[in-house]
Formats: structure tokens, C-alpha cells, sequence
């Protein structure tokens, strides 16, 4: 088995925890925020749980859907937060296909620091839009990953197209 190592992954976990340590969860925070402002990442605002774009994302497009409720633990969420989040991925599938055209994508949650984790203190699931030929060299060889568009970019046609969807 062939192994793809991602050295930037580390780094990026160590940038998150020393800029969110001493400000408390920077999830938690997001909700504060007003998804029409284009000064943060938020994109949708449901009852229990909200999507926000990812700061370091995989992809163009990466998306996160999390419970407002600060867990870190999957069995801790209620039927509602469940069946909320999966309705928040759905939604998040609909408006990026419409937005990026994607080819297909990956959908998952990394639960606990062993796992990946970026983020452990706070349960979240991703959805990252993936096209053939998505991944080349650059991240393995120099550490760089692409992303071709602008962030605030991408969330003003995210907000378009959530907007077809409500």
C-alpha cells in the first residue's frame, strides 16, 4: 500500500489551537456571526446546527455542518441534531453541485485527535467537492495545496444558491 503524507496537516492543527486556545471555541464564536456579512465563513444558519465554509480548506467548496451545541462526541447528539445535520448536508450537496459542478464528494466526520481531528473539542462533519484529478504534487512535494478561488468568492454564490434552496 502506497502512502500520501500531508506534513501541512500538522501545522494547520498547531495554528488552530494557538489561535483558538485562549478565545474559546472559534465554532461556537461563528454563530455570532450574521451569514450575510461577508466578513466571516458562515453560510447557513439552521434551528440546531449551522454550515460554515472551512478556513483551510481541502477543496474549493469545502463545507462543514455543525451542531450549535458544543459536543465532541457523536453518540451525545440528539435525533433532531441528527436528522438536522444530514438535512444540512443534503443541502450543502445541492447548493455546491450547483455552484462547482463537482464530480463527487467526500462526507465524514473526524471524531477524536487520533483520528484527524483538527478540531476534537467540537464534533463537526465535512463535505468536500472533489473532482477527477483533484489531487497532483504540489502538497506532496511541496507542501502547497491550490485552492483557485477566493474564499468570499465562493460564499457569495454558496449564499446564491442557498438562497434557491430555502
Amino acid at each position: 500500500m502506497e502512502k500520501l503524507w500531508s506534513p501541512w496537516r500538522s501545522q494547520y492543527i498547531d495554528s488552530i489551537k494557538e489561535k483558538h486556545s485562549s478565545k474559546g471555541c472559534f465554532l461556537c464564536e461563528a454563530l455570532s456571526h450574521d451569514v450575510n456579512e461577508l466578513n466571516n465563513f458562515l453560510i447557513h444558519k439552521g434551528r440546531l446546527t449551522f454550515t460554515i465554509m472551512n478556513l483551510y480548506p481541502y477543496n474549493n467548496g469545502h463545507l462543514m455542518v455543525v451542531p450549535n451545541r458544543h459536543l465532541n462526541d457523536l453518540s451525545l447528539l440528539t435525533t433532531e441534531e441528527n436528522n438536522e445535520i444530514m438535512l444540512n448536508l443534503q443541502k450543502a450537496q445541492r447548493a455546491l453541485s450547483e455552484v462547482m459542478n463537482p464530480e463527487g464528494f467526500n462526507i465524514g466526520a473526524n471524531i477524536g485527535k487520533v483520528s484527524g481531528a483538527g478540531v476534537e473539542e467540537h464534533i463537526h462533519f465535512h463535505i468536500v467537492p472533489r473532482w477527477n484529478g483533484d489531487t497532483n504534487f504540489m502538497p506532496v512535494l511541496g507542501e502547497v495545496k491550490i485552492i483557485s478561488q477566493d474564499l468570499i468568492h465562493t460564499k457569495e454564490k454558496l449564499l446564491s444558491a442557498y438562497s434557491k434552496l430555502e
